[in-house]
This record gives structure tokens, C-alpha cells and sequence, in this order.
């Protein structure tokens, strides 16, 4: 990738930063944008009653998959692993490996 591209993406999620809440950390192979899981709240009703998740909820999921194994590793959110293994299935994201 070129410098100037590298530099762009960083200015936009430096932008972005402050509106998602959380901490923008950016490396060479791994990016987290703002693990704030209220954010998941759209998919309280399938986690609730197993409803097919909406389309916001599967939409918030993609824009947090690299929160996954955070959550995953929480114990406040270990009753809902069963859970979010049938919303991330189907939403057709693939469960983290950790």
C-alpha cells in the first residue's frame, strides 16, 4: 500500500474516532474501532427469543468483528456464547478464533 493511502485511512479513522466513543487503535494487521457493546443492542431480540437477527444487527456485528475475542473473553458475556454463535451464523460472519 502506498504511504499517501496509509496516511488517508489513518486521518479518516482519526476522524471517525471520537464519533464511535472508543479507542481507535490502528498496526500493521489489526484494527479496533470502538468495542463499546452497547453498539450490539440491535441484536438484543434474537439473543432474547432466537428471532433471526435484523439487518442492523448483522451490520453492527461487521462493523465489530474485531471485538469478537474480547467480548468472547469477558465472563459478563459467557452466558450468551450460544447466542452468538447462531447470530454471527446467521448473519454469515465466521466465529472467532481466540
Amino acid at each position: 500500500m502506498k504511504f499517501t493511502t496509509l496516511a488517508f485511512i489513518f486521518f479518516v479513522l482519526s476522524l471517525v474516532a471520537p464519533i464511535y466513543g472508543g479507542i481507535v487503535k490502528v498496526s500493521w494487521g489489526e484494527k479496533k474501532v470502538g468495542c463499546t457493546v452497547t453498539e450490539l443492542q440491535p441484536c438484543l431480540p434474537s439473543v432474547i427469543d432466537g428471532s433471526q437477527p435484523s439487518t442492523q444487527c448483522c451490520e453492527k456485528l461487521k462493523e465489530q468483528n474485531s471485538c469478537f475475542c474480547d467480548y468472547l473473553q469477558n465472563p459478563q458475556f459467557s452466558q450468551y456464547i450460544t447466542a452468538a454463535k447462531q447470530i454471527l451464523a446467521a448473519c454469515k460472519i465466521p466465529y472467532p478464533n481466540c
